[in-house]
């Protein structure tokens, strides 16, 4: 196994007493002394910071970049209005998921942050695929997320113009000086903000916003329970090259000047299978949301069965959910039992246990739009 990476604030995790362990290439804090559980509920009730600084940060600039992105992904990218961030997916040939990523349009160029885990893939896939003249610089520079009903809170005392921002606009502040790059965005369900800062200020920055009353360090552990109960995929699990968007319940991510008989339809990678889909509706699973009887916490991998016995599909992510007091899963399922309500059954060491088709996100969203 090669070294892991470290982001530029290890030593403040191993400060903070941090149990750190290897995720997609870096030594990363999964939780600190309170827990994970604590963690969590801290994030839902206050505010809670994480280091996210692990994920790719590239730009993408040369002629009309938006024009060149668009032949990789499904995304309306054309049509996203300057200052502005929005969700977007890499597709296969085939129709399947190589990552999701989230794209800004940074006026005269794209700023672009992609998964940890698909970093150089992505790296090289744009870099094969773009058409020529255009250039994909990576970044060196630490990546935190403030996240939490009391985020707002604290960046009003420390950038109080950034508070201007509502859900999913990006801008570029200076916190005390330091320069920083903020779009009010995140994966906790939480309203928030996700800050770019230059890896040399990332220690300050971040010994700065725990100064603050309401915010406490925060690692992958809450993270990805916070994210499954707001209904977000994770690359690897719940979305994969074998999976596509349509499956997946991410048609929205699909731009409608994207499809058939739009301005620009087609023109990306599996094109042809995913607009299919997309009008026939003729995929046979989908991914739904799980809530669990009982405590017991129903994990990824585990079979879904139907009230006769028959496989019907698996569970991609799954935990107990703390803010909603039960197990909380997504999983995929064949489309005639992906009706909300409907009963199915996970197999948990031998034992049938009973989880019906639900709503997704569990918990209320608290993004702010204005």
């Amino acid at each position: 196994m090669s070294e892991l990476k470290h982001t530029p604030l290890h030593g403040l995790h191993r400060e903070l007493g941090a149990r750190l362990v290897p995720f997609a290439g870096f030594d990363m804090p999964v939780q600190y002394p309170p827990g994970v559980k604590k963690e969590h509920e801290h994030t839902r009730r206050a505010c809670g910071l994480f280091d996210v600084s692990h994920m790719g940060q590239l730009l993408l600039r040369g002629p009309a970049p938006a024009e060149a992105l668009e032949t990789l992904v499904p995304t309306d990218i054309v049509g996203l209005a300057a200052g502005w961030q929005r969700y977007a997916l890499f597709t296969s040939g085939e129709g399947g998921i190589l990552d999701d990523l989230m794209v800004v349009n940074a006026g005269d160029h794209l700023y672009l942050v992609v998964n940890a885990a698909c970093r150089d893939q992505d790296i090289a896939h744009l870099r094969l695929g773009l058409p020529e003249g255009h250039e994909i610089e990576v970044l060196d520079r630490g990546l935190l997320a403030l996240q939490g009903p009391e985020a707002v809170s604290v960046m009003r005392r420390l950038c109080p113009a950034a508070c201007e921002l509502v859900f999913m606009q990006h801008g570029h502040f200076e916190i005390e000086s330091v320069p920083v790059w903020i779009s009010r965005s995140g994966y906790t369900g939480e309203d928030g903000f996700e800050i770019s800062v230059a890896a040399e200020d990332s220690e300050t920055l971040a010994r700065r916003l725990l100064d603050e009353p309401e915010v406490e360090a925060i690692g992958l552990g809450a993270r990805d329970s916070l994210r499954l109960e707001a209904g977000l995929c994770l690359y690897g699990h719940d979305i994969d090259t074998e999976t596509t968007p349509v499956e997946a319940g991410l048609i929205w991510a699909i731009g409608k000047p994207r499809r058939r008989g739009g301005e620009r339809a087609g023109g990306f990678p599996g094109a042809d299978v995913i607009l299919h889909q997309v009008e026939a509706k003729d995929h046979r699973r989908k991914r739904v949301g799980l809530l669990g009887e009982g405590r017991a916490p129903v994990r990824e991998g585990a079979e879904l069965f139907d009230a006769e016995g028959n496989a019907i599909g698996h569970v991609t992510s799954g935990g107990f959910g703390p803010s909603v007091g039960q197990p909380v899963a997504m999983g995929y399922v064949a489309t005639d039992q992906a009706e909300i309500g409907t009963r199915v059954f996970a197999e948990v060491r031998g034992k049938r246990l009973p989880m019906t088709v639900s709503k997704m996100p569990f918990v209320t969203p608290g993004y702010y739009r204005g």
